[in-house]
Parts: structure tokens; sequence; C-alpha cells
């Protein structure tokens, strides 16, 4: 039979006279075609290994009903990669949010505690003898912190427990570690800061060295000022 759509004479006469109707376009793109573009899109958006009964069929060979539940597959599969990623990183930010309180060790703990403390963990070991206010109120501050700042482990340890002989006047003594390595340290009550310390200075001296995640930007110990100054600076007004 000749095929309608060929370009003949006879063709177009019987197109004229309306035994054979119009000639049908080309069509602008074939089922093959479209096949191998969903097949190059299915690929392109996932790398994960096809279901049981589709992993040793080629893509080509596929119908497009097959086609569809191979899409729906997929999307599953992404899905379920995408939820276990976030539980995995949930579980992690919980694991480091398990602290909130200031422990007490000994020195048979100190490797495991602190320089084995774990990946991303910060420590803030307070070394501090009985009877010692300024230990007494740096451990109260620490306790505040330590609820406030869960990711970091707040740790606190009779000093001469964990360095034998450790000198009473060097206390008290914070040590700043993080993945296992010593990060800063204050040592005896000049450093920090005697007995008018606050919680929001003890903070922010945290703070600055990443032990903690402070909104506080600025020091906020009381700045004093030169007496000299200050008297020269009430002479200099008087003339204004």
């Amino acid at each position: 039979m000749q095929d309608p759509n060929e370009d003949t004479e006879w063709n177009d006469v019987l197109r004229a006279k309306g035994i054979i109707g119009p000639k049908q376009k080309e069509a602008e793109i074939t089922e093959d075609q479209i096949q191998a573009l969903m097949d190059e899109a299915i690929q392109r958006r996932t790398n994960l290994p096809h279901s049981e009964g589709q992993r040793d069929k080629k893509i080509n060979d596929m119908s497009l009903d097959e086609l569809d539940e191979l899409e729906d597959s997929e999307d599953e599969a992404v899905l379920e990669q995408y939820r276990q990623k976030r539980i995995a990183e949930m579980r992690a930010t919980s694991e480091k949010a398990r602290f909130g309180s200031v422990r007490e060790i000994s020195g048979q703990d100190y490797i495991s505690e602190v320089t084995k403390a774990g990946e991303g963990i910060w420590v803030v070991l307070h070394l501090y003898a009985n009877g010692v206010p300024l230990c007494a109120l740096i451990h109260h501050h620490m306790k505040q912190l330590a609820v406030r700042f869960p990711h970091t482990k707040f740790l606190r340890s009779v000093a001469t427990t964990c360095i034998p002989n450790f000198p009473e006047k060097n206390l008290p003594t914070i040590f700043i570690y993080h993945q296992g390595a010593m990060r800063k340290q204050f040592i005896g009550p000049l450093e920090l800061r005697g007995d008018k310390l606050t919680v929001e200075e003890l903070e922010f001296m945290l703070g600055q060295v990443g032990a903690v995640s402070t909104e506080i930007t600025e020091d906020p110990k009381p700045q004093i000022r030169d007496k000299l100054l200050c008297e020269l600076e009430d002479k200099s007004s008087e003339f204004y």
C-alpha cells in the first residue's frame, strides 16, 4: 500500500478530492527520544542502586510503566537517605549537648574525661581546694554556665588529685581543652580577676577562647579610670 504521507502527484489529487486526509506533520520528537531523555533524567537524579527486580535490567529496555515505578522507588530511596542523614545529625547534636552540669572528677579520670573527651568537645576544668572563697565563687558561676552551654563539658577536681603538690597560691585554676589539646589556662586569683569576678566576665573569658558560644563581645569588667587622669579632666572642665 502506498504511503498517504508521501509527496506524490497521485496523493495530491486524492487530497484535493478529499479521499485521503491532509499530510501529517512529522513528529518533532520520537518516542525513543522521549525515553532517552527520561533515562538521562533518572540517572542524573540519583546514584542509588536500583531495586532488586530492576537491578540487572538495562534502563533502555524498560517500558514506560517500569520507568515510572523506578522513579517512584528512587524518590523513596532519596527520601530515606535524607532521613537517615538527619537522624545521624540529630544524634550527634544530642550527644554533644549531653552535659549541662559541673561534674566532679579525680586524677584517674583526667585522661578519659579531659584529654580524650571526644571530637569537637570543649572541656573547662576547674582545679580547686576546699576553703578557698574564689574557688567557691567560680564553681557557682560554672554551674550557671554549664546549664546555658550544654555542648561544653564543665568539670572540676581537687587540684592535688590531678597534680600532686599543686600550690594553693595558684588556686583557683581553669584549664581549657579542645580535642585533647590545651587551649588556655587561667592560673591564680589575679588572672581570674579576684572575688569581684562576675558570671558575665567568666562567660566572656571562656568565649574569647572559643569554649562557649557567647553573645558577649565586649569585656563586661568595669574599667578603672586613673585617679590622676580623672582629677585633670575635672579641672579642665572648670575652664568651660
